[in-house]
């Protein structure tokens, strides 16, 4: 598993923790299981957009959209290319490669983010096929619930394949004069409801913010 995110949760904990290690120290009460167990689904149950899908993604203005199914239903988003062309265009070309088919949304932390990109079944790392890319946070863009950003690590400079979705607003991952931090570069259109699925998730016991049972993404297509 890349640490891209452990440090994205650290940075978001650190006004209440001195440090943090495995589990960013997070607490909640969803049920834990003693290991992650494999997906039963491993067949996508489709391989187009539903009806509600690609009518959310006609009547958006953005150019480009994407449509992206996993275990625990769909969801399209919107991409911003004229506020974050790096990122969108490196978002699509893995979009295109069909890089994201079968991976998983391997940590959940509750009520914070859900991140996916990197990994596939067995929690086997997946290694990126691009370069990073240059970070751009400084687009005006906020980390509300339902966008989405480019995960990465310590480094500025370092966002590859891996994104994640905002559950709830985490405007303290925006960048500020004194935080470079992370960068939006689209929002959910349909399927917010799958993102609080993939969230609720039971946890396992091992580390609370992997869920306990894979959540797959069978695929991501782009629509526009």
């Amino acid at each position: 598993m890349t640490s891209n995110f452990k440090r994205l949760y650290c940075f978001a904990l650190l006004t209440l923790l001195a440090a943090c290690g495995g589990g960013g120290g997070s607490t909640t009460t969803t049920p834990v299981s003693t290991a992650i167990k494999a997906n039963a689904v491993t067949v996508a149950p489709t391989t187009s957009c539903s009806a509600a899908g690609t009518t959310a993604s006609t009547a958006s203005i953005a150019s480009n959209t994407v449509c992206m199914l996993t275990s625990d239903g769909e969801i399209v988003v919107e991409l911003y290319a004229d506020k974050a062309p790096l990122s969108v265009a490196n978002f699509l070309k893995y979009v295109g490669d069909g890089y994201y088919s079968n991976t998983l949304f391997h940590r959940v932390p509750k009520d914070f983010v859900v991140q996916g990109g990197g990994q596939t079944t067995g929690g086997v790392s997946k290694v990126p096929t691009y370069a990073a890319i240059k970070l751009e946070s400084n687009n005006g863009l906020s980390n509300l619930r339902g966008t989405l950003a480019m995960a990465r690590s310590s480094a500025a400079d370092s966002a590859t394949s891996e994104f994640y979705i905002n559950t709830v607003n985490n405007t303290g991952l925006d960048y500020t004069a004194s935080n470079l931090g992370y960068a939006v570069f689209g929002k959910v259109i349909s399927g917010l409801d799958t993102i609080d699925k993939i969230n609720a998730e039971a946890r396992w016991s091992g580390n609370v913010e992997s869920p306990a049972t894979e959540v797959l993404l069978y695929w991501a297509k782009k629509l526009k």
